[in-house]
């Protein structure tokens, strides 16, 4: 069995220069603390998650030049229960954010939910009555840049409205400089508007809402939403997460965080990645408006 990182590599491997972004923020092994050294890089493990991630299959299904599935589905649920992911993804954030010239804390955010299938049963699993689908919910919230603040997987059946408290739930503690969330109007209506004074009062963040236009049929790109439509078109490039496959809410969370990881760790290291489909296109050519108006 090949223990080093094969050549060529996958289209979903990382590039050195990604892992050079990527392998200092790794936790380290203690050799006084005794064991024996691994039998497999922690590069090759990540480009085996990586390629689960993209290609979308199962984890017994992996090709044998890279890590055994055991071992990489060890490690992404090891790291996914001690924080690693959690962490790796802050500091590539911040990272990202201060080379765009942006404070690490963010002042304004975006917040959408997403409805994905739900194939493989689990916890949390419910029937979004409005989609008409079974499964689970991606709450997201992100920065005016589409990247993660949080992310919070629950049951399909639970309302956008309590949903957002689940992501707003002491948002300040973590982000101090944080003063105003956009969402749209599916988070308040005329019969239930308490959600914009719990924002408040329990978030410290005011709450604005970006109407939809009635008149207007099918896809609409709204102010300030169409950056989180953008981090959810993002997230489509992997097919692990066309549907939901993890049967635990925090694997479901710790995938779209590796997604982010290596997003990220392509801007830091000077690749470009180019918009794909409509989505991704329209909210770059906005993108160059804003920064030509400055």
């Amino acid at each position: 069995m090949c223990a080093c990182v094969c050549k060529p590599p996958y289209d979903s491997s990382l590039t050195d220069g990604q892992w050079a972004v990527i392998e200092p923020l790794l936790p380290r092994r203690d050799p006084a603390r005794g064991g024996r050294p691994l039998r497999y890089p922690r590069r090759l493990v990540i480009d085996t998650i990586l390629y689960v991630l993209r290609s979308g299959c199962a984890w017994r299904l992996v090709p044998h030049d890279l890590a055994p599935w055991d071992v990489a589905y060890r490690w992404f649920r090891r790291w996914s229960a001690d924080g690693t992911w959690d962490r790796v993804h802050d500091r590539l954030r911040d990272a990202v954010r201060v080379a765009d010239g942006r404070d690490p804390q963010p002042s304004a955010a975006v917040l959408d939910s997403q409805t994905a299938h739900s194939h493989q049963g689990g916890t949390a699993i419910g029937f979004d009555m409005g989609k008409r689908t079974r499964g689970r919910k991606r709450h997201l919230l992100v920065d005016t840049l589409g990247l993660l603040l949080r992310v919070v997987v629950h049951a399909a059946s639970v309302q956008e409205r309590a949903g957002a408290k689940l992501v707003l739930a002491g948002v300040s503690d973590e982000f101090p400089l944080l003063g105003l969330v956009w969402a749209d109007g599916g988070y308040v209506n005329r019969v239930d508007a308490g959600l914009l004074d719990w924002a408040r009062e329990h978030g410290r963040v005011q709450l604005q809402i970006v109407p939809r236009n009635a008149d207007v049929k099918g896809f609409q790109v709204l102010p300030r939403r169409w950056v989180v439509e953008r981090t959810f078109s993002w997230l489509g490039r992997c097919r692990r997460l066309a549907r939901d496959y993890e049967r635990k809410p925090a694997h479901a969370e710790a995938m779209i965080k590796v997604a982010m990881i290596r997003l990220m760790a392509a801007r830091l290291a000077g690749e470009d990645v180019k918009p794909q489909g409509p989505i991704e296109t329209e909210a770059a050519r906005r993108l160059n408006e804003e920064l030509n108006e400055k």
